[in-house]
């Protein structure tokens, strides 16, 4: 018995009858030689981290953009955070942990630079619309390693591709065609809008946009004052309610602790993502990545991939190009393309 049919047998004496198992995976895209040691779930994840839109994370903005403090989220803090909420409510929910993590740690590949506002942008200015979503899946599906894509199982992808709730919809409770079809991917889901509801207010009070008294009494009462017992309460909220409802096949939440979720992600839409500031810094994406739309159509050699635009159009090329910039590398190229250099140094004027 290889080691990973040892872990394959683990599995099933240690999960709960409703986690999803490595070795009933609905499999992969393109069939492939089994890892000797890893099971399907914990290679998928290991492919993720290792993958360059990963990397790129880094460098793309959260809530604020290019933010100057070292203190401020990141896409891929956020990333991390997701993934480490996700992993404890599966340990306690006995779930396939290397699943819950793979979904968690893809599930924003597909963002654009200048989080939602560059999303926005790119979605007006594609035809057809953008979602980052889908652009997460055609990452995995196809633009790693040289449009090899990484060959993910059919779990992850799923997860992956229900993960966003929009600006309106809930974590839990969703038609069974809108939400994955593993408890696992359900996990991802709601660590999400766990992390970034609790994570942006935390960021916004520390850039001065809001303060910690304006948050909504309502709210506050039933989750806490805390960026940490609000997690907490989220947390434990979400186990006990799944655990204490039969069968098992959906995530739950009580409606009280829901409704107190919601109401802090509405209360941040209006406070922080749609305010005045937010307005500005939209404009001022709206600039840098329409203009960059334009110009790069303009000369397709340069800048996007020749195999994309012969299978699929220019706009296809063009989203894949801009979706995968960070802010710093869409910064930097408009300011190449875009604002003339000084050819004569301050030093050599007469």
């Amino acid at each position: 018995m290889t080691i990973r049919a040892e872990l394959e047998a683990r599995e099933l004496e240690h999960l709960a009858p409703y986690a999803a198992r490595s070795r009933e995976s609905k499999g992969r895209l393109r069939p492939e030689t089994e890892d000797p040691i890893r099971p399907v779930f914990q290679r998928d994840r290991d492919r993720v981290v290792h993958c360059k839109a990963f990397r790129r994370l880094k460098h793309k903005t959260q809530v604020f953009f290019a933010p100057t403090g070292d203190h401020y989220r990141t896409r891929l803090t956020h990333t991390l955070e997701v993934s480490q909420i996700a992993r404890t409510v599966a340990k306690v929910l006995r779930l396939n942990e290397d699943l819950t993590e793979a979904i968690a740690l893809g599930h924003d590949l597909g963002h654009t630079p200048f989080g939602h506002a560059g999303e926005q942008v790119l979605r007006d200015l594609m035809p057809g619309g953008f979602n980052h979503y889908e652009q997460s899946l055609r990452i995995v599906d196809v633009l790693e390693q040289e449009r090899l894509g990484l060959n993910l199982t059919w779990e992850v992808r799923d997860g992956i591709s229900k993960h966003s709730k929009g600006k309106d919809g809930a974590p839990v409770g969703g038609e069974p065609s809108k939400r994955a079809s593993t408890l696992e991917g359900q996990v991802a889901r709601v660590a999400d809008m766990i992390a970034y509801v609790n994570h942006d207010i935390d960021d916004a009070v520390r850039a001065g946009v809001l303060a910690a008294s304006d948050l909504p009494t309502a709210a506050i009462d039933v989750l806490g004052r805390s960026s940490s017992s609000r997690i907490g309460v989220l947390v434990s909220d979400v186990v006990h309610q799944t655990l204490a409802t039969a069968p098992h096949v959906e995530l739950r939440m009580s409606d009280e602790v829901l409704a107190a979720l919601l109401g802090l992600r509405t209360f941040l839409f209006e406070a922080v993502y749609e305010n005045h500031v937010a307005t500005a810094e939209f404009r001022k994406a709206s600039g840098i990545l329409g203009g960059l739309w334009e110009r790069i159509r303009q000369e397709p050699a340069t800048f996007l991939d020749g195999r994309t635009i012969d299978e699929e159009g220019i706009d296809a090329a063009a989203r894949d190009f801009i979706a995968g910039m960070t802010d710093r590398f869409a910064v930097g190229l408009y300011e190449q393309l875009f604002i003339p250099r000084p050819w004569v140094s301050a030093s050599r004027r007469e």
